[in-house]
This record gives C-alpha cells, sequence and structure tokens, in this order.
C-alpha cells in the first residue's frame, strides 16, 4: 500500500521527467488507484501552447488506459518554493470527473503539503450526474 509521503515523493520523481522546453515549469503528479497502483505522470509541452497536457491529466490518462477509473489519491508536485501547487481550472474539472472525494494533495518541494478533495476544488463542476439527470428533447 501507498502512503501519503509515498505518493508526494512519486510526484515529485515524475516532474523530474516533464517535458517543457518553453516555460520550464516542471510539474509532476502521482495518483493511487483504489486497489494500490501508483500511476505517474508529467506536463509536456507543446509550441502551440493549447495543446499542452498537465501532469495531472497525464498521469489520470495513464492509469485510465491501464484500466483503472476509481482513485484514492492524487499528489501534484513543482518546483514554486513558496505556495503550493494547485490544479488548472482544466484539471480540476478531470478529476472531478472520477469522484468528488478522493484525496489531492498540493506539494511544495520541500514535500509538504495540504490536502483537499475535487468538490473542493471545483464546487459546482459539472460531473457525470448532470448529464444523467438532463432530460433529452424528444423524450
Amino acid at each position: 500500500m501507498c502512503d501519503v509521503e509515498s505518493l508526494v515523493k512519486a510526484s515529485h520523481e515524475a516532474k523530474l521527467r516533464a517535458y517543457c522546453p518553453y516555460s520550464k515549469f516542471q510539474v509532476g503528479a502521482a495518483v493511487l488507484t483504489e486497489d494500490g497502483k501508483v500511476f505517474t505522470g508529467c506536463n509536456v509541452e507543446n509550441v502551440s501552447y493549447s495543446l499542452t497536457i498537465c501532469a495531472e491529466r497525464s498521469a489520470l490518462v495513464k492509469a485510465v488506459s491501464e484500466g483503472h477509473t476509481r482513485f484514492k489519491a492524487i499528489a501534484v508536485a513543482s518546483n514554486m518554493p513558496d505556495t503550493y501547487i494547485r490544479p488548472c481550472g482544466a484539471c480540476r474539472q478531470f478529476l472531478l470527473e472520477f469522484g468528488k472525494d478522493y484525496d489531492v494533495y498540493m506539494t511544495k518541494p520541500d514535500h509538504t503539503f495540504i490536502k483537499s478533495s475535487p468538490v473542493e476544488l471545483m464546487p459546482h463542476g459539472f460531473t457525470p450526474l448532470d448529464l444523467m439527470s438532463y432530460e433529452k428533447p424528444g423524450n
């Protein structure tokens, strides 16, 4: 089983693999599945900035591509020394896709962290339940 410190460490190791030749802003993430597996990801930039993928989405996509859609926690890391890294809006929505209440650890380079959850980071976000309650035209 993975503890919080190990997950945070894995996110910091993942940031070292970031492909960020334009911004030089390294971000790493490590996601823990419900069955105890850890998948890591890093940001991958593109010269067309809108095609850049964030570390959080990179880690989640790796996990989903291996058949995992239920998560216990995710840790996010960067080199920002004075503040905890926080997921961007797109990542907050992506995190919410897989549940409201798993742990999101936002870290500093010294491995200290604060804990939140997808629903706390994206209150009133659009979830799969919103589509289930949608009455389609013609029905």
